[in-house]
């Protein structure tokens, strides 16, 4: 509630220094939905509320440097990339140098990951590990950034998927997981409040960035302590489970019409919704309508351990890929 509280309070006054300096998205492409510029720094008010509340609970709960470390080694590669994505929005890089740049940072979170022994479902190797890692983080990171398309989109889903990861962490007693999950999920919360449709503000994709690498972090720290412990690894994946889905739908889209998977377009699954007659505002209700039932069968499969529950999800999700797929990638 308190990260809630300070982003939907301190989002405003970024908002007018937004406008201020000119950091503004303005409708000048096909893909652009809104139709006035809007300022595009609501990261900076979503990094700055789960850094401050991370580091003010740690300070005045059980520090300890074991847990400020720990913390650390989530927060300031999320910084790092953060700092990366402002830059991108100020500047607006290549794709490959922002590849790059992930690709080192996931390195470094997956290296942590192994050499702390904080990964919740660890596969025996270490090279295997770490390259499901370097991978698991990598792409979280361009699916987060990718959904963030649609007002309120990527903000409203992260909220309702960091709800049920705090869910299932506290049920297991993983304090440090729980705690900056319910961190992100206020931090979203807040920050949806102006970035509802009509958005006042984006995130961009400094917010986009910092919040993927957070969540793909957070989710490979998850253990839900639960028999198969294949299960564990549909969990992370469930909770995921509708960026994911935004993901593959583009690019598969871009690769078979034959361009590339980092060129901008109107084929996420919020365009699609749109092109098929729903409201703007209605597509990203549905979006998180979409994640709340992931977020549901995530904490279904925790709590029953019972496969059939992963058979469900992963028949929707195909069945949501054929759907989406049918309909027309670009406006006719």
């Amino acid at each position: 509630m308190l990260t809630l509280v300070f982003v939907g309070v301190v989002t405003g006054p970024i908002r007018k220094f937004a406008l201020k300096i000119g950091a503004v998205d303005v409708p000048n492409l096909p893909r652009k939905t809104q139709s006035e510029p809007v300022p595009y720094l609501g990261g900076v008010a979503i990094a700055l509320g789960v850094i401050l509340t991370s580091y003010a609970a740690l300070l005045t709960q059980e520090f300890s440097m074991n847990n400020f470390y720990l913390a650390s080694s989530v927060i300031f590669p999320a910084l790092i990339i953060a700092t990366l994505g402002l830059w991108d929005d100020m500047k607006e890089l290549q794709p490959w140098p922002r590849l790059i740049a992930q690709t080192s940072v996931g390195t470094s979170m997956a290296l942590i990951l192994i050499a702390t022994d904080t990964m919740g479902f660890a596969l025996g190797n270490t090279f295997l590990d770490a390259a499901v890692s370097i991978f698991w983080i990598v792409g979280i990171t361009n699916s987060i950034n990718f959904f963030d398309n649609l007002d309120g989109g990527a903000a409203g889903t992260v909220a309702i998927a960091t709800f049920f990861l705090f869910l299932i962490a506290n049920s297991e007693g993983q304090i440090l997981v729980s705690a900056l999950a319910i961190v992100v999920c206020g931090s979203t919360a807040g920050f949806l409040l102006w970035n509802k449709s009509p958005a006042k503000i984006y995130m961009g994709d400094a917010g986009a960035l910092f919040l993927g690498i957070v969540m793909g972090v957070l989710t490979i720290r998850l253990n839900p302590g639960i028999v198969p412990k294949q299960l564990s690894l549909v969990i992370p994946i469930a909770l995921l489970a509708i960026p994911i889905l935004d993901t593959t739908v583009a690019v598969a889209s871009r690769l078979y019409r034959g361009i590339s998977p980092f060129t901008g377009g109107r084929d996420h699954l919020s365009h699609r919704l749109m092109r098929i007659g729903i409201h703007r505002k209605y597509a990203a209700i549905t979006l998180w309508a979409a994640s709340g039932v992931y977020g549901l069968l995530a904490y279904t499969i925790y709590q029953t351990e019972n496969s059939i529950f992963a058979y469900i999800a992963g028949a929707g999700w195909v069945a949501l890929l054929v759907f989406f797929l049918r309909i027309p990638s670009e406006d006719k």
